[in-house]
């Protein structure tokens, strides 16, 4: 991973000028997004599958190298394609006047899915780390999502957020006011709210003492899927920082990966 590898293609999924990475590789992300894209990046070999990667940033800027170029690599070499989403901002300049809307993120997914079901058959899983983890959750809650055969979410703010189980409690309320709007429409994975309990299998990798997103928003999780016998493995580990993704990798969650990739061929098997 030591140079920036081009997508092998780019979708545009809205209207809009395209979008311009800030900042060198590998650390480069989207800040100012105009126009949702899918940004392909095609298996080494024989294709086994494809996924829809989900980057976080807090839904504040998308983190493209870390948790979109670097996770595609890594799925390439599992033998599927994988295609970044590249979504707009809730509550940023819309260019038009305006600002874009609390479930500008939940539209551009849904198109990406649209997009996909279009190509050839091929078994589909959604990945999402950080933010991207609660859109990966949003939508297998989604009709669009009935094809795919599971989810794979690492250290997401998937419900805390809201602001009726929010963790630690009494924090603030996020900027922009459509970012919060967004995570109180969906909380995945409280039993209270129905309509954001996943059906799928999900895996889901989380650090016990990240300080950005506690464990809080795991542990909700488990306990609806406890209660509506859902199929969701999880991994909390002690050492692991937030944002760990494929680098930080120095104590216990240096195995998440191998459990990610075997829990992928359980998938495909099925």
């Amino acid at each position: 991973m030591s140079d920036a590898m081009p997508p092998d293609a780019l979708t545009p999924l809205s209207e809009g000028s395209s979008n311009e990475l800030q900042g060198r590789w590998p650390d480069r992300c989207f800040t100012r997004i105009r126009r949702a894209e899918l940004h392909r990046f095609d298996a080494t070999g024989p294709v086994r599958g494809r996924v829809l990667v989900c980057p976080g940033g807090g839904y504040l800027q998308l983190v493209h190298d870390k948790e979109g170029v670097e996770v595609a690599r890594w799925l390439n070499g599992l033998g599927l394609d994988a295609h970044v989403l590249v979504h707009r901002l809730p509550g940023q300049d819309d260019g038009r006047g305006g600002v874009w809307p609390a479930d500008i993120a939940l539209s551009d997914g849904e198109a990406a899915l649209r997009h996909l079901a279009a190509l050839p058959a091929l078994p589909l899983l959604l990945m999402g780390l950080s933010s991207g983890g609660h859109l990966a959750g949003v939508l297998v809650c989604q009709p669009l999502a009935a094809q795919a055969c599971g989810a794979l979410i690492a250290y997401a703010p998937l419900n805390a957020n809201h602001r009726l189980y929010k963790a630690p409690a009494g924090k603030p309320d996020y900027a922009p006011p459509q970012k919060q709007a967004f995570y109180d429409a969906w909380p995945i994975g409280m039993a209270s709210e129905k309509h954001g309990i996943p059906k799928l299998p999900i895996f889901l990798a989380c650090a016990l003492h990240d300080t950005a997103v506690p464990v809080d928003h795991a542990l909700n999780l488990l306990k609806a899927a406890q209660q509506a016998g859902l199929n969701v493995e999880a991994h909390i580990f002690p050492q692991a920082p937030h944002g760990f993704a494929l680098r930080d990798l120095h104590g216990t969650h240096d195995q998440w990966p191998a459990l990610a990739a075997r829990w992928i061929d359980e998938r495909l098997a099925g």
